[in-house]
């Protein structure tokens, strides 16, 4: 799993630990799923390049940064939106594109219902998918993003399990995957365990 990173800090696990608890109620469940959502967006823009650049302060010139490339955001509708919002606030220039995928749940394969993207060949693309679990949106949203021009990828999740982690980097091994957590197993159904539900489902309470 050599590109694979979890994120080890103590608010992640304290958060997390709240969303897993199936007795958090909606509100509270959104309130955890954006402070895992700041943290996975800082850790995931870290080694972002960036050009020096000078700024006027109110006393004097200043040395400073930008960033070198554009930034894409792309959720995996729609459990995705619910970590859109904390990367938009870090990365408030962002364009966005949106990849709609739902699961057979006979088959368990993923199908795509949209694919609404922009330019995205010269862009850092950060794709927010949540739970990383068997990896077949993932991998169906990384295929579709590079026939569609994006070289410079990343996949964002909350949860992720060995079976998910595996499939990704059979069929993206360039990929960098971060997560909040690396779990034990996939179930018969393909959830993840101990995983935390349907994050899609607790977050906008259906």
């Amino acid at each position: 799993m050599k590109n694979l990173t979890v994120l080890e800090h103590p608010l992640l696990a304290r958060a997390l630990t709240q969303l897993r608890d199936q007795s958090t109620p909606v509100p509270a469940f959104r309130h955890h799923l954006m402070e895992c959502g700041r943290l996975l967006a800082c850790e995931a823009t870290r080694d972002l390049e960036v050009r020096k650049v000078r700024v006027q302060t109110p006393l004097a010139l200043a040395s400073g940064v930008q960033l070198r490339r554009p930034v894409t955001l792309v959720p995996v509708l729609r459990a995705g939106l619910a970590l859109l919002d904390a990367f938009r606030d870090m990365l408030p220039e962002a364009t966005i594109g949106f990849v709609g995928q739902r699961r057979n749940e006979e088959t368990l394969e993923a199908e795509t219902y949209l694919f609404k993207v922009p330019a995205v060949r010269v862009s850092e693309v950060f794709v927010l998918d949540p739970m990383l679990a068997t990896g077949g949106s993932a991998i169906s949203t990384l295929d579709q993003l590079k026939r569609h021009g994006a070289r410079r990828l990343r996949l964002i999740c909350l949860l992720a399990a060995p079976e998910g982690v595996a499939a990704m980097e059979k069929a993206h091994p360039e990929v960098p995957i971060l997560t909040g957590a690396l779990d034990r197993r996939l179930n018969e159904r393909g959830y993840i365990v101990p995983g935390l539900g349907d994050a899609g489902d607790r977050c906008f309470g259906t």
